[in-house]
């Protein structure tokens, strides 16, 4: 599967949705940053490619030869990025899904939809442009009410209220120790016997033992909520709020 994750927006979580949520589900899919100012997925320990959205063709042939891929493309480089897509005929049909991550801010809703339109300008189908509620509070349809009534009223995109994640502090704790939540899952250490094996003075070493068992048993809960979440956006269409004169 080759997935693209953007939003005219920033600060909406594309790098969260690409580092956390796709790469682990998606046989660790190359990633291609489409970046020049913000964080990628290579602040988290990710290998990436970094590309600029001017330099379009040169991803396109890196997509044909590739069987699993995930696009990062960041709001500073989102307009050179489909501009440069524009110029090859059909070039979004590599691309497998277009995955916008949205917050539930009334900017970011409404540049939600602006970036819908430019996708259907292009003439990417409605069932391929997907919206992710990220950072949703407790609960999607209340929060993201604009979002889930234009889907309905247009049929343009799907948005299916279980493609959401949570607001969680583990995304912060992870960009602060510079790892993803596949990392902290694979890591075996017992922390909590190396806690009580701590010099009790070594008030370092004990914040640092206390942090890693903390953030592990955040992490592990969230990674089902994410396994979730990847099943809703992907899955069977049937289930989703696509709203059209056909539901």
């Amino acid at each position: 599967m080759k997935v693209a994750v953007l939003n005219y927006t920033g600060s909406v979580g594309k790098t969260v949705v690409a580092s956390h949520l796709l790469a682990p589900r998606m046989n660790n899919a190359r990633i291609f940053a489409i970046e020049s100012t913000n964080e990628t997925a290579a602040d988290l320990g990710l290998d990436i490619d970094q590309l600029r959205g001017e330099q379009f063709g040169t991803l396109f042939r890196e997509l044909l030869m590739l069987q699993d891929a995930i696009v990062d493309v960041g709001a500073s480089n989102i307009e050179d990025f489909l501009a440069h897509m524009n110029r090859y005929e059909d070039a979004h049909e590599e691309l497998d899904y277009f995955a916008l991550p949205v917050i539930n801010t009334g900017k970011a809703q409404r540049e939600t939809i602006k970036t819908v339109a430019a996708l259907a300008e292009l003439g990417v189908a409605p069932d391929r442009i997907r919206v992710l509620f990220n950072r949703v509070d407790s609960n999607v349809e209340d929060e993201f009410l604009p979002i889930i009534a234009y889907a309905e009223k247009t049929g343009d995109f799907t948005a299916n209220p279980r493609a959401a994640i949570y607001e969680n502090e583990v995304f912060e704790l992870l960009a602060n120790a510079r790892c993803t939540i596949s990392d902290v899952l694979a890591d075996q250490t017992d922390y909590r016997a190396l806690l009580r094996q701590a010099d009790p003075t070594d008030l370092d070493r004990i914040a640092q033992l206390s942090n890693m068992h903390a953030l592990r048993a955040l992490a592990r809960p969230v990674d089902r909520q994410l396994n979730s979440a990847f099943a809703a956006l992907f899955g069977d269409a049937t289930s989703m709020h696509k709203g059209s004169a056909h539901d």
